[in-house]
């Protein structure tokens, strides 16, 4: 599957996710309380692909900018985007990568954890990270994903 069709299929099946379920008339304002009772994102980013990481960014960043929470976990091979020195690439149209969104994240105050198996499997020592960015804790991040009101995404 291509790098296009494979983002593609991602951001619909996104979008699928976020709409509202149909209800019977019995239970017509069950939907209405289900979104309005989500507090933000948990969202877990595992994807080394650029346009997949830029993907789960810009989402993060709109659901910020709609007044909701968002927490990131970066896992496996997006673990790279943590690091000060890896590779950028920037898309159009907002001539940004993944990094330059993620750090704008911090500073607006998301919480961005790398997985604790990341550093010591790739050689690399907390000096190697972003500034802003933790080492998590499992059972603190089990407790951030099963908290009431938060959906989890994954990229």
């Amino acid at each position: 599957m291509s790098v296009f069709t494979r983002t593609v299929a991602m951001l619909a099946l996104v979008l699928a996710s976020l709409s509202p379920l149909q209800a019977s008339s019995a239970d017509a304002k069950a939907p209405a309380r289900a979104v309005a009772e989500t507090k933000g994102l948990f969202v877990v980013v595992t994807d080394a692909d650029p346009m997949t990481q830029m993907m789960a960014m810009v989402l993060s960043t709109q659901t910020l900018k709609q007044g909701k929470s968002v927490q990131i976990l970066l896992c496996g091979p997006a673990g790279e985007l943590a690091l000060t020195k890896s590779p950028q690439t920037s898309f159009k149209p907002l001539d940004k990568s993944p990094q330059m969104l993620l750090a704008g994240l911090i500073a607006q105050g998301v919480k961005v954890e790398l997985c604790p198996l990341y550093l010591p499997n790739t050689g690399k020592t907390a000096k190697d990270l972003i500034k802003g960015i933790s080492v998590a804790k499992p059972p603190v991040v089990a407790a951030a994903m099963n908290e009431a009101g938060i959906k989890l995404f994954t990229f």
